[in-house]
């Protein structure tokens, strides 16, 4: 390492012990240093100053509505056209059915889908209202901020409006997919059928205006470069700073297998816990770092505790987007194996809803 890299990382190193913002230059340096265990250290340091030594976790069900998609992103093996075998679109039945098989402590369903050429928006708004009628006390988390700009145009509403008609149907929160990465140079290469990074920001903006709170994603690895992912996190801290709306941020690594850049190597683990604390110690202003445990293997989101991350995800169920890339984790966990990963890392359990309200503090594992 040069004097000049090994000054600048003495310099974020400093203002991270002083509480200060970090630069777009100091993110740089933090993302093309390898060591890692000097950048786990600030990013635990940051991490326990919020949330001390607790990690989260929550019980919940996934729910992909369908898998055939108009957008076909090539980072995306899920996306099915109409004819294509394995193409799916529920009922609003068959996705109460799911729904009801829930785990019986369930207190989200996170229900998430692709783009539908021909499914019209009501279809929808009547997925929520009859989940919450047979659910009431479930908090339903819906539908990306990409979907929602879709919603917009096969109804011709205005986001508000389209926002408000879910809101009031049940939706209690958006999760954060469909960010990928903001640079209009990689989503013209990968997604240029989907709504643009700016677009997501609106859409996000709206829904906290609105008192939906969200998470925020942005999914690495593939063609952009790491000055495009501090872009990301510095857009996502912009708008944070004015709404507020955000709860948890988490890092999605690309898997190629089945996608349209199945040329592209799958990230490392020391590429995944470098993004993890780079992360932790760029969004000042977000309270969770959180580790989708599908997308990562449970060894790496266990370790990714020392790296500033506070949250595990949940239980899931069933997890059809990433499995589709070639994802070999189980599609669910149980709620005692979430216990015992967080414990055997020597941090405290917390269970909670989707809104971070604590349900359960665990103490130690009883043998």
């Amino acid at each position: 390492m040069t004097l000049k890299k090994r000054n600048a990382l003495a310099a974020v190193e400093a203002k991270v012990y002083r509480g200060e913002r970090l630069t777009r230059e100091d993110g740089l340096a933090l993302i093309e240093c390898n060591d890692l265990i000097f950048l786990g250290l600030l990013a635990r340091y940051v991490k326990e100053q919020k949330t001390q030594d607790y990690v989260f976790f929550n019980v919940n069900r996934h729910i992909n509505l369908t898998n055939v998609c108009v957008s076909r992103c090539k980072f995306c093996a899920f996306g099915r056209d109409a004819a294509d075998p394995g193409a799916y679109a529920m009922t609003v039945e068959e996705a109460l059915e799911r729904a009801l098989n829930g785990p019986p402590d369930m207190t989200e369903l996170h229900i998430v889908s692709a783009l539908h050429p021909d499914l019209p928006f009501e279809y929808y708004v009547e997925v929520l209202r009859r989940l919450k009628e047979a659910l009431p006390s479930v908090h339903l988390q819906a539908f990306t901020a990409v979907e929602i700009d879709y919603f917009t145009r096969i109804s011709g509403l205005s986001l508000e409006q389209v926002l408000t008609k879910l809101k009031d149907a049940g939706l209690g929160s958006l999760p954060g997919g469909g960010a990928e990465v903001f640079s209009p140079r990689v989503r013209s290469l990968v997604c240029p059928n989907k709504a643009s990074g700016e677009r997501w920001l609106e859409v996000m903006r709206t829904a906290h205006g609105l008192g939906l709170r969200s998470n925020a994603t942005m999914l690495y690895g593939h063609l952009e470069t790491p000055a495009e992912r501090i872009d990301h996190l510095l857009a996502l801290r912009k708008l944070q700073d004015e709404t507020g709306g955000f709860q948890s941020f988490i890092p999605l690594p690309f898997h190629p297998a089945n996608t349209g850049l199945s040329h592209i190597k799958r990230t490392t683990a020391f590429e995944d816990l470098k993004m993890f604390a780079v992360s932790r110690l760029m969004l000042d202003n977000f309270d969770h770092v959180k580790a989708f445990w599908i997308m990562l293997d449970l060894p790496i989101a266990q370790l990714s505790l020392e790296f500033g991350v506070d949250d595990l995800d949940g239980t899931v169920v069933e997890e059809k987007i990433t499995h589709a890339a070639g994802a070999t984790t189980a599609q669910g966990i149980s709620k005692g194996h979430l216990l015992h990963l967080i414990r055997e890392a020597g941090r405290t359990p917390v269970e909670r809803d989707t809104l971070y309200n604590v349900i359960n503090t665990y103490g130690e594992e009883k043998n």
